[in-house]
């Protein structure tokens, strides 16, 4: 797993070990990135999922001036911490030890892209999705990009919001949300 482009371009990020975390594969970051090019530079960045941070980090190298990485999971956001280091981008990122619902519970910043890669059986995506569309956390314009697999549904339509097609990448599926 590595940054695609930008200020870290090439540079290797660490991976955990075991099963607790599914990092997006290059080719689906690749295409995300494709997909959100133009809304990079300048955003701030919620990472709602961490995991390994390389989303928030790929979105940081391309030009985004702050990350926020959010993680329930000690050994993921010291991962996050190490990735960051890594890639010099510990400046702009900012790791929260966090379960989801209580973050967002207790959000006061806004942001203008907001990562959801949850862990794929579990209902988080769902939850994460109808409450940042509940609160007011993305600015006007701003965009959600869930990642999910084959048949897990979503919403089509959210007050507030404009759904994108499904873009489709073996057996991941990418769905982007832009707040009116």
């Amino acid at each position: 797993m590595r940054v695609i482009t930008g200020k870290a371009r090439g540079v290797q990020l660490k991976t955990p070990e075991g099963m607790l975390t599914r990092p997006t594969s290059d080719r689906v970051k690749e295409a995300l990135f494709s997909i959100i090019n133009f809304d990079v530079p300048g955003a701030r960045v919620l990472d709602l999922f961490g995991g390994t941070g390389q989303l928030g980090i790929e979105a940081l190298s391309r030009g985004a001036d702050s990350a926020v990485f959010v993680d329930a999971r000690e050994d993921a956001c010291k991962l996050i911490r190490e990735n960051l280091k890594r890639t010099k981008l510990e400046g702009q990122g900012r790791v929260v030890r966090s379960d989801y619902l209580d973050y967002l519970d207790h959000c006061r910043e806004k942001f203008h892209i907001v990562f959801l890669d949850p862990p794929y059986a579990e209902v988080f995506l769902e939850n994460s999705l109808k409450r940042i569309t509940e609160i007011d956390i993305l600015e006007s314009g701003g965009i959600i990009i869930t990642e999910r697999p084959l048949g897990k549904e979503l919403p089509f339509m959210i007050d507030g919001y404009t759904r994108s097609k499904d873009y489709k990448y073996g057996k991941t599926l990418l769905t982007l949300y832009r707040k009116a």
